[in-house]
């Protein structure tokens, strides 16, 4: 996954709610919208189930959705497993938080001062484009198979996530709001901590949360591409021992471990900015 298309993004407005209303004119659209998620999940297990049976695709290349349970079934009670794992998440905790406290103290030290912004926009703009795959022979030259060379490519892709949405909400302060933050004789510190930083939390929320999901696939892709502990390591040595079911297994463990933490990042936006108008909002159409 690249991570050149970095343009500021804000969680979007919440919208209607998509279901049928109750009596008391309150939408409930999530009993809905989980029945058709599990409809389509358990329609997409029944074509993985039934392509190879009957021969369009053959079980070689991808097998039934039975034999890849079964694979993951067996993963589960193996220690090696959870091991794998534990290295993924500790690469992708320690990369992420890395990541969060360098991109939110530089954007917000650049974004506060507007000389320093202009002097600096070049250089990021050089930067942040190169694909931090670019940098495995970097980090193999440097650190090897160890932890830190998975951190260097996480650390590397998850700033740019963060720094460029620290900017924008810094830069989307309300210049009234500042000038009367003047007026009252704030200094800087007082301006950032009372206008600035929350004009950019939300900016920064959104950035914590992209940069999770990007921290999670350099983390896999440096222990698949440079064999760094974790579970991409252990999806290249299944794919090089021809284990076909278990390389699928491996597969579904690390979009589950997506998705999962997607949902953990959602979360705890929507708690950091309970204060928010989209999540006021969203509370009241239920």
């Amino acid at each position: 996954m690249s991570h050149h298309d970095l343009t500021p993004v804000m969680a979007p407005a919440a919208g209607p709610a998509i279901g049928s209303g109750s009596a008391s004119g309150r939408r409930r659209p999530f009993p809905t919208a989980a029945l058709r998620g599990l409809a389509g999940l358990a329609g997409l297990v029944a074509v993985l189930e039934v392509l190879p049976h009957v021969g369009l695709v053959s079980a070689d290349y991808l097998p039934p959705a039975s034999e890849t349970g079964r694979a993951l079934w067996q993963l589960l009670a193996e220690d090696p497993f959870w091991t794998a794992l534990g290295d993924t998440l500790t690469g992708w905790a320690l990369g992420l938080a890395i990541a969060v406290g360098a991109g939110v103290v530089a954007g917000v030290a650049i974004g506060s001062v507007p000389l320093l912004r202009a002097a600096t926009a070049s250089t990021i703009e050089f930067l942040r484009p190169i694909p931090s795959v670019a940098l495995i022979p970097v980090a193999v030259l440097m650190y090897g198979t160890d932890l830190r060379s998975k951190l260097l490519l996480v650390v590397y892709a998850s700033f740019w996530q963060v720094l460029v949405q620290v900017l924008a909400g810094m830069q989307d302060v309300d210049p009234v709001a500042d000038d009367t933050a003047r007026s009252y004789r704030l200094g800087r510190w007082g301006r950032v901590r009372h206008v600035m930083w929350p004009t950019a939390l939300p900016y920064v929320m959104t950035g914590v949360r992209l940069a999770a999901t990007v921290a999670l696939v350099l983390a896999v892709t440096a222990e698949l591409v440079i064999g760094s502990p974790g579970l991409g390591r252990e999806l290249a040595v299944a794919q090089s021992s021809g284990a076909v079911p278990q390389v699928y297994a491996l597969v579904l463990v690390t979009g589950l471990l997506g998705v999962a933490i997607n949902l953990i990042a959602r979360a705890v936006e929507r708690r950091a900015l309970h204060w928010h108008q989209s999540n006021r909002r969203r509370g009241a159409e239920g």
